[in-house]
């Protein structure tokens, strides 16, 4: 008895075998999940701690570079165009974001929005890509920290012996003990308290934030007195032309990257449908003004091919006399990476947790300690693992990777979107230790169903309770019309064909859009098949856009999820372009660095096979329809009563 004739229990067992594991949903977590063991995070978060976090990750130490090198190489004077670009662009992903984390407001950012929306092996790859994202850009990071301390004690050597960088000759490597040392204290922070932590890192942020409105104060002031040379030129306002702009918006993309931390707080909100989208998009919205204004004013106090492609800020004051300002701007670089180094080791240990909640990674990484309502163990093991990897690696090398596993993360938000607003999962699993609570359900409405169908339940022979239900809560059981049923019938049948639409549109829409950056990026394909590519493509990628702008959406992500949070706008068109734009910058990223992903994401599903697939909580879930999911948690409880 039960639900179990669902399509991911039995439908697609024969003929997918162990690979139906792959498309296994979990549901969005609830209140449900409390009485079924689950240990909560402590809720202490609000708006202000959420920008903290998110402005706190996104500024990094790069902006007090990036700009020099951007500037000389792309975009020069229109490099405030660029980052605006840019800031646009990484807006896109956090619509999506906002939406998804008011709905699903647990830890896993990512990994649990593709869980819920697209199914268990993609979310997989997605939490081990942010893996070693957090991973590797933390240990970067504060492999970063040691040089600009150096400097502020006055020159490359002067930090005391036990923190200073030392070459091992037998091994040919440069240990850095002060990232180590770093990366531990901050490791101790969040194991104290999310609320604590946040604290810290706001007070850091500040300070950081102060010394880019010093940077835009006095170099304004430069500016007015000097006549602003940097922006008269023979060249013009794009002397790289508007390719050479928007190549520098690709670039400064990147130094958006960070506000996703925000999301994977989300347990940890007071009123997540209300302070995450706000969080999220005031966090977003100061990093893309600061970052104009700071570009606004370094490019007009010198011509972008004078600019020192390591120092741009600290040169430019230099150049009009004001060589103190360099301390003042180190200052900055060293609170922006302390407070990268935070935003970069907390989301790792909830994502851990996440994973080990749902059975894919062992229940250790699980763990909450009841005083402090951290994942202890898994910030520690998070620690360790970065302390390791900064005291004994130049992860500079490596700090591509980082940027896929954020891609990739962006890109299936948007994928989630578009899947939660027209195919959203009409089906939920619920633990079997419910079969009886289920089985009481299924028979109520097996009856309900052979009413509607003029059939007397008591006599009928054909009461098996696996088969599948009517799903339309609308229909009144006691006028077995004629008309009703013909009614019944047909809406069933314009459904599941809008849903088999919708599912396959977004799909090809996705290939067309992978194709299309494609073929536009690889220079090197034959002139008839790159243009044949790039048609096809975008053949596919317009008609998606046309095709999901004239169907329906599902009525059913009115009561998706949590209710009452931030709507995304101008959907489909919003995360489509998301997911084109994710897809170039991915495209784009280098035959290396893809490479070395590659041997990550090949253990990730070896882990994942030999692993993960049998010890999933879902392994011996039962499936029902997502519209009686309460009743039976309310039976259930009912029974235990």
């Amino acid at each position: 008895m039960g639900f179990l004739a669902d399509s991911q229990k039995e439908g697609f067992g024969s003929s997918w075998g162990g690979l139906k594991s792959l498309v296994r949903r979990k549901q969005v977590d609830s209140a449900h999940f409390k009485r079924l063991g689950h240990h909560q995070l402590a809720k202490e978060l609000t708006v202000p701690h959420l920008i903290a976090i998110g402005v706190g990750s996104t500024i990094g130490a790069g902006v007090y570079i990036l700009v020099g090198t951007v500037a000389r190489e792309h975009s020069g004077p229109a490099l405030t165009i660029s980052f605006l670009i840019a800031g646009i662009a990484a807006a896109l992903s956090a619509f999506c974001y906002a939406e998804l984390a008011s709905r699903c407001p647990s830890a896993g950012s990512a990994y649990h929005y593709s869980y819920i929306c697209v199914g268990e092996g993609v979310a997989w790859l997605i939490g081990w890509a942010l893996i070693l994202e957090y991973t590797i850009g933390g240990a970067a990071v504060a492999r970063g920290i040691s040089p600009n301390l150096a400097l502020l004690f006055g020159g490359e050597n002067s930090l005391p012996i036990f923190l200073a960088r030392q070459h091992i000759p037998g091994l040919d490597i440069v240990v850095d003990p002060c990232a180590a040392v770093l990366v531990f204290i901050v490791t101790g922070l969040l194991c104290v308290g999310i609320k604590e932590s946040t604290l810290a890192q706001g007070i850091v942020t500040t300070a950081n934030v102060c010394v880019m409105i010093f940077v835009i104060v006095a170099g304004g002031y430069l500016g007015f007195k000097t006549g602003w040379t940097g922006y008269e030129l023979p060249t013009g306002y794009f002397p790289f032309g508007v390719d050479g702009m928007l190549a520098g918006s690709a670039t400064v993309f990147f130094a958006y990257i960070g506000f996703d931390s925000v999301a994977s707080t989300a347990e940890e909100v007071k009123n997540p449908q209300r302070d995450l989208p706000l969080g999220i998009a005031t966090a977003l919205s100061i990093c893309c003004g600061l970052y104009m204004l700071v570009s606004v004013v370094i490019v007009g106090l010198v011509p972008y091919y004078a600019m020192d492609p390591d120092t741009p800020i600290s040169s430019a004051f230099a150049s009009h006399g004001m060589q103190w300002a360099a301390y003042i701007i180190t200052i900055g670089a060293v609170t922006a990476l302390c407070s990268t180094l935070m935003g970069s080791i907390l989301p790792q240990p909830r994502i851990l947790m996440a994973m080990a909640r749902d059975g894919l990674l062992p229940s250790f990484f699980s763990d909450v300690n009841k005083r402090t309502q951290v994942p202890v163990k898994s910030t520690l093991a998070t620690g360790i693992v970065a302390a390791t990897l900064s005291f004994f690696m130049d992860v500079s090398q490596l700090a591509g990777m980082v940027s896929v596993g954020t891609l990739l993360a962006f890109t299936m938000v948007a994928i989630s979107v578009l899947i939660l607003r027209y195919v959203p999962p009409d089906e939920v699993p619920l633990p079997s230790s419910l079969q009886e609570s289920i089985d009481s359900v299924t028979l109520r409405y097996s009856r309900d169903a052979q009413v509607i169908s003029g059939e007397n339940p008591e006599i009928s022979t054909s009461g098996d309770s696996s088969q599948p239900l009517l799903r339309n809560k609308n229909v009144a059981v006691d006028c077995p019309t004629v008309e009703k049923q013909e009614a019944l019938a047909s809406c069933t049948l314009n459904e599941e064909n809008r849903r088999k639409i919708a599912g396959w549109t977004i799909m090809l829409t996705c290939v067309g859009a992978f194709t299309l950056t494609y073929a536009a990026s690889n220079l090197w394909l034959l002139s008839l098949l790159r243009f044949t590519l790039c048609g096809a493509g975008g053949v596919l990628l317009l008609s998606g856009l046309i095709v999901l702008t004239c169907i329906d959406q599902d009525d059913a992500r009115h009561n998706f999820g949590h209710t009452g949070g931030f709507i995304c706008p101008f959907v489909p068109l919003l995360p489509i372009a998301c997911i084109l734009i994710n897809f170039y910058l991915l495209i784009n990223l280098g035959t290396a660095t893809w490479a070395r992903v590659s041997v990550w994401l090949l253990i990730g599903v070896l882990v994942y096979a030999f692993y993960g697939r049998t010890h999933s909580s879902l392994l011996d879930a039962v499936y029902v329809p997502a519209a009686h999911a309460d009743e039976i948690y309310r039976s259930s409880g009912d029974s235990l009563a």
